[in-house]
This record gives C-alpha cells, sequence and structure tokens, in this order.
C-alpha cells in the first residue's frame, strides 16, 4: 500500500512521541495506514500495559489488524510508570488502551484517568470487572518467585529462608509502589504477617536485597544469568519467558514455616483511557481481546482466560502448562484491592522508611 509522504512523517512523529519516554520497553507495530483524522476514521491505536504479555499481544494484534486494518502500536513498562505516565499526559493524552495490575488500575480510576468503554463484558464475571464499566479482567495471573537452576526449587522454600546469609546480595524484588508484583509481594506478607510483620520482615530482607526495580520483568535475566539467585515475578510472565527466550529459572511459591505455600491473584486488568485519541479503535481492540477466539489462546500464553465460560481451558500448545496445574498446590488469596489502594500510599511511605529505600 501506498502512502504519502506528510501522512508517513505524521506517523513517524506520532509513533516516536510514543516510544521516546524514558524506561518503557516499546514494541511498535505500525500500520499501513496512518492514522486516521477522526474516530470513525482511526487505523492506529496505542495501547500502554504493564509488562508480561508482550509476545500474546503480538500474535492477537497482528489478527486485530487482518481484520479491521487497524494497527496497534503497543508501550510496556511497569504496572505503576503506565498509569504514571498517562496522569502526566492528561493534557495531550497519548494512550487509548490501558492494561496494568491492581492496584495500580484502581488507582487510574480514582485519579479519573479512566472513561467507562461501553465494551459488552458479559461474559466476565461480576467480581473480575467494575461494576461502572472503568475496567476488566482480561487474564488471570498469580504472584511467584523464580529461582537460579542452581538454587533447588523442588524442596520447600520457606521465606526464612530466603533470609539466610547465603542469599547476601543475591536477591531482588521489584519495588512496591511502583511494580504490580512487586505491590504484590508487599501485600501477600501483610496477608501472612499483618502489616508491621511485613514491614520488619522486609528490613530483615534487606541484608540480602540487591536494590529497588521498577519493572519485575527485568529481573528474569539477571536470574536466568546467575547474577542474582531469587526474584518475584508472575506465573505468566516467568513461564512465557522460560518458554519463548529459553530463560533458565524455575518457578516457587516461598512458604511460611508451617510449609503451606500462599499467593495471590494479580490478574491483568483493561480499561479505556480518558481522552483516547482513538477511543472507537480502542473499544474495537477491547472487544477483541475480550472474543472467545481471543481468550481461548490464553492458556497457552501461561494465562488464565477472563471469560467465565474458558475459565478452566487448557493448554494446547506443545510444551505450554496452564496456569492452573502450577498453582494447583499453592492457596490462592483475593485481596480487596480497593482497600489496598486506600492504605497504599501509607503503607509504601511505611515500606520506604522501614527499608530506608
Amino acid at each position: 500500500m501506498r502512502i504519502s509522504n506528510n501522512r508517513l512523517a505524521r506517523n513517524i512523529a506520532r509513533t516516536a512521541l510514543i516510544l521516546t519516554s524514558a524506561t518503557a520497553v516499546a514494541f511498535s507495530l505500525t500500520a499501513c495506514g496512518g492514522t486516521g483524522s477522526n474516530a470513525s476514521g482511526d487505523k492506529t491505536v496505542t495501547v500502554y500495559s504493564a509488562d508480561g504479555v508482550g509476545d500474546w499481544y503480538k500474535a492477537q494484534f497482528a489478527k486485530f489488524k487482518d481484520q479491521t486494518g487497524i494497527s496497534v502500536n503497543l508501550v510496556e513498562a511497569g504496572s505503576g510508570e503506565v498509569v504514571s505516565r498517562v496522569e502526566k499526559e492528561q493534557s495531550n493524552p497519548q494512550a487509548d488502551v490501558v492494561v496494568t495490575l491492581p492496584p495500580f488500575m484502581q488507582k487510574a480510576d480514582k485519579s479519573g484517568l479512566l472513561q467507562a468503554s461501553g465494551v459488552d463484558t458479559a461474559a466476565v464475571a461480576a467480581a473480575d470487572k467494575d461494576a461502572g464499566g472503568k475496567w476488566v479482567t482480561l487474564a488471570g495471573n498469580y504472584l511467584c518467585f523464580i529461582a537460579n537452576p542452581s538454587v533447588d526449587a523442588t524442596k520447600t522454600i520457606t521465606w526464612d529462608d530466603l533470609l539466610k546469609p547465603d542469599y547476601k546480595g543475591k536477591i531482588q524484588y521489584s519495588t512496591p509502589g511502583q511494580a504490580g508484583d512487586g505491590t504484590a509481594v508487599l501485600i501477600l506478607l501483610q496477608q501472612l504477617y499483618g502489616k508491621q510483620g511485613a514491614l520488619d520482615y522486609l528490613t530483615k530482607l534487606q541484608a540480602n536485597n540487591v536494590g529497588p526495580s521498577s519493572s519485575t520483568g527485568k529481573l528474569q535475566a539477571k536470574v536466568d544469568k546467575g547474577e542474582i539467585l531469587v526474584a518475584n515475578g508472575d506465573v505468566q510472565m516467568n513461564l512465557a519467558t522460560a518458554k519463548e527466550k529459553g530463560s533458565k529459572f524455575d518457578v516457587f511459591f516461598p512458604a511460611t514455616t508451617d510449609g503451606k505455600a500462599k499467593t495471590v491473584a494479580l490478574p491483568y486488568l483493561m480499561g479505556l483511557a480518558k481522552g483516547a485519541p482513538h477511543s472507537d479503535a480502542g473499544k474495537k481492540l477491547m472487544e477483541f481481546l475480550l472474543s472467545a477466539d481471543a481468550q481461548k489462546t490464553l492458556p497457552d500464553a501461561y494465562a488464565v482466560p477472563a471469560r467465565s465460560e474458558l475459565a478452566n481451558a487448557p493448554a494446547t500448545a506443545p510444551g505450554a502448562v496452564s496456569p492452573a496445574s502450577v498453582v494447583k498446590n499453592v492457596e490462592i488469596l483475593h485481596p480487596d484491592w480497593t482497600k489496598v489502594l486506600d492504605d497504599l500510599d501509607a503503607d509504601v511511605a511505611a515500606y520506604n522508611k522501614a527499608t530506608g529505600s
């Protein structure tokens, strides 16, 4: 397809504006048709997303473009950074669709960064979507940890084990308040030990902790290379990375002293950004990603479909493992993310003070 020079220049300029923000890992899937001048003629949609499902996105976005002629610009970053960027750009919105983890989606909603999409979400359970239509679960997921192969993750690893001197300078977890998975670590420990107990534990863990990280995804390569031995993560991202990139690490769930492992549900949530420059295209993409055809591919990407009728769908791709089998013997906790958000600023401030972050 032929594109005029002026039209091409507009495409390049707009894509460059989106991708130049520091620290984001961006994948630009540009169109052959350029950006429309009005909502009904849009041929591009921009997604700001927490990192983790990039390869699944690529496959689905390609199908979406084939069906609609609309291409997708994807910008990936840490969960908190995604919301922060949307907020900073309110005077000149760039994002159309926002995908991030709790409680950051709830924060985006509370901050007025989302609008009701009007997308049909009837196939998603009421507990997995906002009653006002501001966000809906895209895919289910769970907090986990990963260990370098030099660590025997087939044996039970307890939270107390991670405090041992053997791990000095060899543990890193993403920062609570910035990364969704890192925030989930704090929330899980609060569920296990209470708020003060969580702070006490993380203060002790600082002796072994390498330092802050705004993105959980970046920790995978460090564990793979043996630069660190243990990091936090999430089931979907870690299993997908191990398969797609051949990364060498094992998924595990730290146990309490009684040997019982627990974790928190950590779904990818999706919403339409307030002031979305291509809102119609954004809605079409959201509808596509929630369709049965797209959702049924999630188990092969190590995620749980949001659609109720597909929630227990098995993985079908060779070598793929369903998330349900990974958490089979792990107790799943479901925090009240609205309450978590209400306390988040105070909890993060307390965390920073306790750990000297």
